[in-house]
């Protein structure tokens, strides 16, 4: 999401009860390892605000505000798939970038894709 407030309004305007934007106590701990303050971080870096929501089924939702890729994450040449050949693809890409950010960051997450 790029425009994390216009979304969160969005969806509170269709009667979806979402939390308000938090960003992380200490930049770069593990998410769910660290506190979370009110409102976007000071900077408002790319990747660094949150918002939580639960679907009708209990299900939930963490939006997080993205308005630059980290490089690797996007292919630009390819942002719809049209097969599962081209699903696999950006899963594997996707894999590997994690894996480049842990390796970054010394924390290794095995059950990331959960």
């Amino acid at each position: 999401m790029s425009d994390l407030e216009s979304t969160r309004n969005e969806l509170v305007a269709r009667g979806v009860k979402v939390g308000g934007i938090f960003h992380e106590g200490v930049p770069g701990a593990r998410f769910f390892e660290t506190d979370h303050l009110d409102g976007p971080p000071a900077d408002r870096s790319s990747y660094g605000s949150f918002a939580k929501f639960s679907d009708p089924d209990g299900n939930g939702w963490l939006l997080q505000e993205v308005t630059t890729r980290l490089p690797g994450r996007v292919d630009q040449t390819t942002t719809s798939y049209e097969s599962a050949n081209d699903l696999t693809s950006a899963l594997r890409r996707a894999a590997a970038a994690h894996w480049e950010h842990e390796a970054r960051t010394g924390q290794g997450d095995a059950n990331w894709p959960e």
